[in-house]
């Protein structure tokens, strides 16, 4: 069993940055593969960005590529989202995700965190 929790949202203007971070609960972690996605009002929650358990292969949705940066960090037992030059369509709840092995659609993962609210304005 994998807990999630995330912080790091939070009201930005265009052209801003910000930084999400991801932190797990148990021994596992490190053997996990995570990702995030993100979901605005109405919307589906769509794929942002994934890497396996060693972090050397990422994936990004082609709306984020070149402006966020997916990372890890095995011994703080947290993944991270950084995310440059936002624009008001990245506004979103976004939620990050866990399970053994890579996917690039939600219902891939089985553990899943409550989300943080990142708002951008124009």
């Amino acid at each position: 069993q994998v807990q999630l929790v995330e912080s790091g949202g939070g009201l930005v203007q265009a052209g801003g940055s910000l930084r999400l971070s991801c932190v797990a609960s148990g021994r596992t972690f490190s053997s996990y593969a995570m990702a995030w996605f993100r979901q605005a009002p109405g919307k589906e929650r769509e794929f942002v960005a994934a890497l396996t358990w060693s972090g050397i292969t990422t994936h990004y949705a082609d709306s984020v590529e070149g402006r966020f940066t997916i990372s890890r960090d095995n011994a703080k037992n947290t993944v991270y989202l950084q995310m440059n030059s936002l624009k008001p369509e990245d506004t979103a709840v976004y939620h990050c995700a866990a399970d053994a092995a890579l996917g690039l659609l939600y219902h891939n993962y089985r553990y899943w965190g409550q989300g943080t609210q990142v708002t951008v304005s124009s």
